[in-house]
């Protein structure tokens, strides 16, 4: 039938069903007819839109249409982002949420100028939804660093079916371990165990956006966000009024050394620590302040822990300018040990870089560094 035939009908008033039936078939028709139209070929990205990096790509703009595309506003039909999506903490937050593989973990530790490493790092992935990084700084011989990092992730796997709050969890963790080390210590016929400590700072991270942190002593957390450092932790140092009293309460002193640096009964730079079982009567502890925070995976880019050999020469700041240069998180974590000992660190360094959504869109094209540092002072920088 012609189209001049069918709109005579359709003018004529014919029934509203014969209408649509001489439609559809004059659509039908059609469609049979239509010749498949050609895709248009690609357009190559503009200069003004490829990285800075050389061929290095930015996923944020990957098909140089100048529209970002972020882990907290894109579209199923968005390919842009060609990570693995966690879809069960997806569909229970009402967000895309990327999974981390702990492939893409940074690590590195480097002496320094000291005899041994009695630094100590873990990444381990405890159950499908719950993963687990940590550094633990030892003193006084690497024992009690050693004794964490071989029983830490046991003694959190063991409590995490017990209890959901994973601040609850990791306080119980490192109040266990404690007290599994001086058990340990006093069997032992090595009486230098007695002397031996180590800061530890935990993070555990569930479903890919929940993110509880613990720390005793003086290592570090720090989460980038919007190219800015947030501190997770805070350093238990003498310095400390609350910490300062408690010592005091106990029994114990604080005595300064030749270069104005407080310590505890004139032996230990901090109040809290695993170990050093003969500075527990003086108020030296093991519980952990502990700290939860929701991941915006649009503008977190990652989390770092860091022990006192880098945070006492590099402060927050420059670690986040750092690590955002870098291109992965490996090469990050090197950057930021050899940036201290640039710095002229004496101690072992270690870094734990762990990558988020954001990773590699806040980049700093101009950093400074400030040199004019006073080793005189603690050496704890913000």
């Amino acid at each position: 039938m012609s189209t001049a035939g069918l709109m005579t009908l359709v003018r004529s008033g014919g029934g509203q069903a014969r209408r649509r039936v001489l439609l559809g078939s004059r659509l039908r028709q059609e469609d049979r007819r239509r010749v498949p139209v050609p895709l248009p070929v690609p357009v190559p990205v503009p200069a003004r839109h490829l990285s800075t990096c050389g061929p290095r790509r930015s996923r944020f703009d990957a098909d140089g249409s100048g529209r970002p595309a972020t882990w907290d506003a894109f579209g199923i039909w968005d390919d842009r982002i060609d990570e693995p999506i966690l879809l069960p903490p997806s569909i229970k937050y009402g967000r895309p949420i990327p999974a981390l593989s702990l492939q893409r973990v940074g690590r590195a530790s480097l002496i320094g100028r000291r005899r041994e490493n009695e630094d100590r790092c873990g990444v381990a992935r405890l159950t499908d939804d719950v993963l687990c990084f940590a550094v633990y700084d030892g003193h006084g011989g690497p024992a009690a660093a050693d004794f964490c990092h071989a029983h830490m992730e046991r003694c959190i796997l063991d409590l995490l079916p017990k209890e959901k709050d994973l601040e609850t969890v990791l306080t119980l963790a490192f109040l266990e371990i404690d007290k599994a080390f001086s058990s340990h210590a006093h069997l032992s016929a090595d009486a230098t165990l007695l002397t031996s400590g180590t800061t530890a700072t935990v993070a555990l991270l569930r479903d890919g956006i929940e993110l509880v942190v613990a720390s005793v002593g003086d290592s570090r957390a720090i989460l980038c966000r919007k190219g800015k450092p947030m501190k997770l932790t805070t350093d238990h140092t003498p310095e400390r009024k609350d910490e300062k009293e408690r010592i005091k309460k106990c029994g114990g002193f604080i005595a300064w050394n030749s270069l104005g640096q407080p310590h505890v009964n004139g032996r230990l730079a901090m109040t809290r620590s695993i170990g050093d079982l003969d500075l527990k009567s003086s108020g030296v502890i093991a519980e952990p302040e502990t700290k939860r925070i929701k991941l915006h995976h649009a503008d977190d880019s990652f989390l770092v822990l860091t022990t006192d050999g880098i945070n006492f020469m590099v402060n927050s700041q420059e670690i986040c300018d750092a690590v955002n240069q870098c291109h992965d998180p490996s090469e990050a974590a090197h950057v930021v040990t050899e940036q201290a000992i640039q710095y002229g660190t004496e101690d072992n360094s270690t870094a734990v870089v762990v990558p988020f959504g954001a990773w590699g869109k806040y980049k700093n094209s101009e950093i400074n560094f400030s040199f004019s540092r006073s080793f005189a002072s603690s050496g704890r920088w913000d």
